[in-house]
């Protein structure tokens, strides 16, 4: 006895830009922007370990047009990339209960992004003070 073909089901080309598969398209393209950091800031790594000329021009770059609108690309993907993740933690996680009660959803959300916010403050004057 011959056993049949399975059954494969079609997926159209463009299956993500539905709507309900499109958030979660867009929630996992942000992770490329924080990947895309990630690499440059390796890159400075490398470039101060190869010596001053390097780290200057890894700083050139840096100050460049280009280096500016993709710093902005970036910093609008990593924002929306912390916002989804701190809105979708509570869906992943266990439920927290506070003195009997269960802890709603909003409010581990906001303090999540509140923690964010209050850490990104915190790096940005703490680059503030120690730039020379």
């Amino acid at each position: 006895m011959s056993r049949g073909r399975p059954y494969v089901r079609p997926v159209e080309p463009y299956w993500w830009a539905h709507p309900p598969y499109l958030a979660y398209t867009l929630r996992e393209v942000t992770g490329v922007a924080v990947a895309g950091y990630a690499l440059i800031l390796l890159a400075g790594l490398i470039a101060l370990a190869r010596g001053e000329a390097h780290y200057v021009a890894w700083l050139n770059f840096l100050k460049s047009p280009w280096s500016l609108v993709l710093h902005i690309v970036l910093l609008a993907g990593l924002i929306a990339h912390v916002w989804t993740w701190f809105r979708i933690m509570p869906k992943t996680m266990p439920r927290l209960s506070l003195g009997g009660s269960i802890m709603p959803q909003t409010l581990i959300s906001a303090a999540g992004l509140v923690l964010a916010a209050v850490t990104f403050i915190t790096i940005l004057l703490l680059a503030e003070w120690v730039r020379p």
